[in-house]
């Protein structure tokens, strides 16, 4: 049995969605294929602890997504299809061990106080930093958004020359390249401001001390106060839900349960897939591979082009998570009650501790103090769980894929199925010792090792859920590989989207929509 498409998309993931969506308004004939048992790869929620109480598989904050040019070509469209989001004023905060506590809110005056309560130095960069914002945003968001070929390159180039003149686009240069304790010591006193904003720097693979780190706090910290935070109405998967129902009411599909084998081509061009199953898929126009770059070499058997073969062996991923879905009776009972309004609320007390548990988990081992990422979506979104209840989103970063030891010496295990009670404990117990009281308020709790992200979504190696370190060295146009962060391949017709392509992880569907308008031009 076979069929003929335009284009056959491997995974449905975001990425992939988006681009669907975008061919298939034009006209295209397009076909998802996934493996899994329902779409959406990271971006998906479930009752996994008990009946009523929906959690967010991997991720939560869809900010990206609100702010993406594929939501602001395709929002009516996509409301139609169900899509509701849940802001909130309250992005994000961290607690200390002594019961302070720093939160960036959308009121930038409150903001701004509660900065002057750790330094008045820290105050006046603070404030200085809330007005360079919209100048400097448009730049970093330009180089950010941009698609990284020569064309595009020199054209963002000379468009920033003449806003900033030379000095001013060295000095955007200079920043880009900075690690994230370098501006933050630059920029504030306030140990615990610092530790703040570099915790975002966490999420993306950027510990304290690796050089390319600084603009994600950055962003993070002013888009936040700029802008609060956006999660999905009822979970993140509306998104995906909305995504899936535009496809189809463009003549496309979404096929889960559906496994590819190996992408077929010859003389230098994919033209189709095979399905585990035996089904083979043609393509006319494109075959687009929402995979990890391991996968994508295994799937095709190689490409012919040694550089970029080698380049997808040895594509380097970060180190894992691994995280906790909790039924709650009640919010933590935090140090300051205000704190129970944040979306997440950070447990990383230091650059320096935060710098250790990154060197530990990317040694195998398992950190002695990880940080912890406690989201509280029932604060902004109540339907997520029954009336009175809530539920707890606990990433704990980061988490080796592969464990070679216990940097607390505690935990004897080196295999994720009997490492997981134990290490999850530890998350807890440090929860608990930041919130007195918390465990007698689990009604159920689920949790997803490494192993298990990637099990469900093998884009998600090690379990790294961002497909790929962000380095210098493999990002911008080293993403995937030089030469190929358009998402091209040596293979004519072939295509590679997702987060291991430029410009990367995160939920804004930058690589898919990016690729969707390089195809249908």
């Amino acid at each position: 049995m076979s069929e003929t498409l335009d284009a056959v998309i491997i995974g449905s993931g975001h990425n992939s969605l988006a681009c669907a969506c975008h061919l298939a308004k034009r006209g295209w004939r397009v076909g998802v294929f996934e493996q899994a048992t329902a779409p959406g790869g990271a971006v998906k929620t479930g009752e996994y602890t008990l009946p009523g109480f929906r959690h967010d598989w991997a991720a939560m904050n869809l900010s990206l997504f609100a702010g993406s040019s594929f939501y602001a070509e395709n929002s009516e469209e996509l409301a139609k299809n169900g899509l509701a989001f849940a802001p909130t004023s309250n992005p994000f905060a961290s607690v200390f061990p002594d019961g302070r506590w720093f939160g960036v809110s959308s009121d930038a005056d409150v903001t701004t106080a509660r900065v002057a309560g750790f330094s008045v130095a820290d105050t006046a960069a603070w404030k200085q930093l809330t007005e360079e914002f919209p100048a400097q945003a448009e730049s970093i968001l330009g180089v950010l958004g941009a698609p990284m070929n020569l064309r595009a390159f020199t054209s963002l180039g000379w468009k920033t020359l003449r806003k900033h003149g030379a000095g001013g686009t060295l000095d955007l240069a200079q920043f880009l390249m900075k690690s994230p304790r370098a501006w933050l010591d630059q920029t504030f006193e306030s140990e615990d401001i610092k530790a703040t904003l570099a915790a975002w720097g966490m999420h993306l693979d950027f510990a304290p001390d690796i050089a390319g780190g600084a603009v994600f706090p950055y962003l993070e910290a002013m888009a936040g106060q700029a802008f609060g935070m956006v999660l999905g109405q009822g979970g993140a998967d509306t998104v995906t839900r909305a995504m899936v129902g535009m496809i189809e009411a463009h003549g496309g599909s979404v096929t889960c349960n559906a496994s590819v084998s190996a992408i077929n081509h010859s003389a230098g061009r994919a033209t189709g897939i095979t399905l585990e199953n035996g089904q083979n898929v043609s393509a006319a126009k494109a075959v687009i591979a929402n995979v990890s770059p391991m996968a994508l070499l295994g799937l095709t058997g190689g490409t012919g082009d040694a550089r970029h073969d080698t380049a997808m062996k040895t594509y380097q991923y970060a180190p894992g998570t691994m995280m906790i879905h909790l039924a709650m009776d009640a919010l933590p009972n935090w140090s300051a009650p205000e704190l129970q309004k944040f979306a997440y609320v950070h447990l990383a007390p230091s650059m320096d501790q935060m710098a250790r548990t990154y060197a530990q988990a990317k040694a195998g081992l398992l950190p002695d103090e990880p940080v912890i990422v406690c989201g509280q979506p029932t604060v902004v979104d109540p339907t997520r769980a029954p009336e009175g209840k809530h539920v707890l989103w606990l990433q704990v970063r980061m988490a080796p894929g592969t464990i070679k030891g216990d940097a607390a010496g505690q935990i004897t295990a080196t295999e994720w199925a009997d490492a997981a009670e134990p290490f999850a404990e530890r998350a807890l117990n440090i929860l608990e010792r930041y919130t007195p009281g918390t465990r007698a308020h689990i009604l159920g709790r689920h949790i997803v090792t490494p192993q298990m992200l990637e099990a469900d979504n093998p884009n998600l190696v090690g379990g790294d859920q961002v497909c790929g370190s962000h380095h210098l060295h493999q990002h911008f146009m080293n993403r995937p590989a030089r030469g190929f962060a358009d998402g091209t391949t040596p293979l004519r017709n072939l295509y590679h989207t997702g987060a291991a392509v430029w410009p990367g992880g995160g939920t804004g569907a930058g690589p898919g929509t990016m690729l969707a308008k390089k195809l249908a031009r």
